[in-house]
Formats: structure tokens, C-alpha cells, sequence
């Protein structure tokens, strides 16, 4: 038996009524957390004058040393101060590449060898930007800072660090 075509209209209409309602269904995903992620001093950072030995700046810096703190990095951050940074340790010295996926502020990014020696500095680091940022050679630490003080403190390759982690 055939079922006339008002009527079958009326159901695929009340059936698509219904699967619509599902649609609407509200979410019982709990919220995003959207709290800013705020700076945390972790530890102190000198760099030192390649040629005169003498302190170019010291810096109050966050850690980054497990797997998710070095792939977090500064995500999502909205501000760092101007005498703050992050400084990537990492197990073994090798090249790396950094990205600014999810990185709002511009950065300056100093790759640095085992010896704390800088090996070389990317400077404006683009927020947001996917594009790989590789180090010039082998680097066991990274230095992140606002974008521009590497100029304003005239750093250069060959200048070194030294940092003293909080307990």
C-alpha cells in the first residue's frame, strides 16, 4: 500500500522537526577555561658581553622543561613583561625549530648552545605564524623575549647567559 503524498510529506516535515530539535540540544560540554595565563618567576637570567664580560641585562624567566611546558611556550599569553622571558632547557643539545602557533605577543627568540653561548637570534618573531624558526646549529636552551629588546640591548651572537633556577 502506497502511502499518499501529503502524508509523507507530513512525516518527512515531523521527522525533520525533530532531528532539528536534537540539533539544539544544549551542550553538556563544560565551558573553555579563558583565564589569561600570567607570568610566573621561576628563576633569574644574565647575558653577558661576549667581548667585556659585563652583564648586558638581567631577567626575572619562566621554565619551560617537560614536553608540554617546551610545546606551550608562551601560547596564549597576552603581555610579557620587559625584563621577562622563558627559557626553553632542553635534555640534549641539537638543532630546533620553534612557531608562534597561538602566540599573541611578537617575540625575539635567542638560540643557545650547551656552553650558554647565544649560536644566533631571530628577531619580530610574527605572532600566530606557523612557519618553522630554526636555530643556526646544534642548542640545548632557547630564550623567549619581547620582540625588539634584543636590538634595544644590543645583543649578539657570542654573548653568553647564565640562570639560576628557584627551588
Amino acid at each position: 500500500m502506497a502511502v499518499p503524498k501529503p502524508l509523507w510529506r507530513g512525516l518527512l516535515s515531523l521527522i525533520c522537526i525533530f532531528l532539528s530539535l536534537l540539533g539544539c540540544k544544549e551542550s553538556q560540554n563544560s565551558p573553555l577555561d579563558t583565564t589569561p595565563v600570567s607570568f610566573s618567576k621561576e628563576g633569574e637570567l644574565q647575558i653577558f658581553n661576549a667581548d667585556t664580560d659585563s652583564v648586558r641585562v638581567a631577567l626575572d624567566i619562566e621554565l619551560a622543561q617537560t614536553d608540554y611546558e617546551i610545546q606551550t611556550g608562551l601560547m596564549y599569553r597576552n603581555a610579557m613583561g620587559e625584563k621577562e622571558g622563558m627559557l626553553f632547557v632542553f635534555q640534549e643539545e641539537a638543532p630546533h625549530s620553534f612557531y608562534m602557533k597561538n602566540t599573541l605577543i611578537p617575540l625575539d627568540i635567542l638560540f643557545i648552545d650547551k656552553d650558554l653561548k647565544i649560536v644566533n637570534i631571530h628577531q619580530n618573531a610574527t605572532p600566530l605564524s606557523e612557519s618553522g624558526i630554526p636555530s643556526a646549529g646544534p642548542v640545548q636552551y632557547v630564550l623567549e623575549i619581547n620582540a625588539g629588546l634584543s636590538d634595544r640591548w644590543k645583543l649578539v651572537p657570542g654573548d653568553r647567559i647564565r640562570y639560576e633556577k628557584f627551588p
